[in-house]
């Protein structure tokens, strides 16, 4: 441990948390009374993680949306998958999506608050997606925003804010965000763990770390929603809130708080990592799936299709400690065949072959080679990145008429366009989680029909331990 987590460790310890009793039911009831939803723009499909009961949509179509809010107090996820997407793009979609937030508005009725859900390590478009979202705001004729709450936790995958400072914690670890390996990424990289030196980072010094709002941990266990809401009165001209939590009761009491002030007509954006989210929608947590639950009308026979495009350190060792434990047949996807013209087509045909060949009677792991392809910029890197995703899709296309029972994504951008060109899906059920507050499964709404009936999972780069892969394996095999 650094020693500044050492001191802020005795701090958090000194001042305990406050427990307030009933406090999801209480946002729930707040959002049925005056007719509250949820749309949640998630810039990869991770972020339905710590979720369960609502619908995730994946494609940019108002009416798909509209159903997946029809009921008040609803929340739906619209994966943009913008991580993957030059800045200029990523903001015109977050421009398009707030300007049908507001016509979903005029339609239900009600209010539609915006959730900006990015990574929990501090990747992606994060002043692009928050400012489009502002200025569309603010040209329409609603109150723009007073503020923005910035709640990077993912309390599950061990990442967490306290003394402004947001860390990361690798089993008995904790580090700050800044000094890990996602600081260094090749389109998103940064070098500031304090969110509010974040921010002056990503605004070029445009934001002073002077005119961030903190709501700090002791204003929320020593003064509970109160002070939340006194803070959150403060603030205008949508200045950036940055919020600590280490725990689910913190971010409750900053939620109760939140809705105090906007009681008194107050308006925020927030920008946040999974774990906010579930608080805001006012969501119980709930164990693990059981394999009952995946499959409540009973597994089907078959295998099922691992599709890993993440190169983190993590993901690597998972795949190692799954290759120990499973039969597995690996078909490696060679990025440098991929990304030449002439050999290609060539290669996928290949790799469809091999797979189609061993889904007979084992399970397959598509697996990109893993030396990482980056550009010489930041976009560059990312059009590498969609290129390869591109081939990773004609060949689970290929494979769906092979009839998996599963696939497992492992990866943002391998994710997104896994369930949404590869299967087809436009609208889902997040049925919960695999493990506690990770690996999400979907259940297909409105799909492709053969990808009606399969069990999806969505499994981010970096989350879990090293035998977490296999233990998702283990759930979905019909051996146990």
């Amino acid at each position: 441990m650094t020693v500044a987590y050492q001191w802020e460790a005795e701090l958090v310890d000194q001042i305990a948390s406050l427990h307030i009793p009933g406090a999801r039911n209480a946002i729930r009831e707040s959002h049925r009374e005056v007719s509250r939803r949820l749309l949640v723009l998630d810039d990869d499909p991770t972020g339905s993680q710590a979720m369960h009961e609502v619908e995730a949509v994946m494609v940019l179509d108002i009416e798909v949306i509209a159903r997946a809010l029809a009921t008040p107090g609803s929340t739906c996820f619209v994966l943009t998958n913008s991580r993957s997407l030059p800045d200029t793009e990523a903001t015109s979609l977050a421009r398009g999506l707030a300007a049908m937030a507001l016509e979903l508005e005029q339609r239900l009725g009600g209010t539609i608050e915006i959730v900006s859900r990015s990574d929990s390590t501090l990747r992606g478009h994060l002043l692009s997606e928050v400012n489009a979202l502002v200025d569309v705001r603010g040209e329409s004729s609603r109150r723009n925003y007073d503020g923005i709450l910035l709640v990077p936790s993912y309390l599950e995958a061990g990442r967490f804010t306290a003394a402004n400072i947001h860390w990361a914690r690798f089993g008995d670890s904790v580090i700050a965000v800044g000094e890990t390996e996602f600081a260094k990424d090749a389109t998103f990289g940064f070098s500031n763990s304090d969110l509010r030196l974040l921010l002056e980072e990503k605004s070029k010094g445009a934001i002073s770390p002077h005119d961030v709002h903190v709501i700090s941990l002791s204003d929320i266990r020593q003064g509970g929603p109160d002070r939340i809401k006194e803070i959150l009165l403060e603030v205008r001209d949508g200045k950036f809130v940055v919020v600590n939590s280490t725990n689910y009761d913190d971010l409750e009491i900053v939620v109760l708080g939140l809705l105090a002030a906007e009681s008194e007509g107050r308006c925020f954006l927030f920008r946040t990592g999974p774990s906010f989210v579930q608080v805001l929608a006012g969501l119980d947590a709930i164990p693990p799936l059981t394999q009952a639950e995946v499959w409540p009308s009973g597994q089907p026979d078959g295998h099922g299709l691992i599709v890993v495009g993440s190169h983190v350190g993590i993901t690597n060792r998972q795949v190692e400690v799954l290759e120990q434990r499973h039969d597995i047949e690996r078909v490696v996807i060679e990025v440098d065949a991929i990304l030449d013209p002439l050999r290609a087509t060539q290669h996928i045909e290949q790799c469809v072959l091999t797979a189609r060949r061993a889904l007979v009677d084992r399970d397959v792991m598509l697996i990109t080679s893993r030396a990482l392809s980056t550009g010489h910029d930041a976009n560059e890197s990312l059009r590498i990145a969609r290129d390869i995703s591109a081939s990773v899709v004609r060949i689970v296309d290929a494979l769906l008429a092979d009839s998996p029972t599963w696939v497992i994504a492992k990866g943002g951008i391998t994710s997104h366009d896994v369930l949404l060109h590869a299967l087809g899906i436009e609208r889902a059920e997040i049925v919960g989680q695999l493990f506690a507050g990770f690996v999400s499964v979907l259940r297909p709404l409105e799909a492709k029909t053969k990808a009606i009936g399969l069990a999806c999972v969505v499994f981010a780069g970096n989350v879990g331990d090293d035998a977490s892969l296999a233990d998702a394996v283990d759930v979905l095999c019909r051996r146990f």
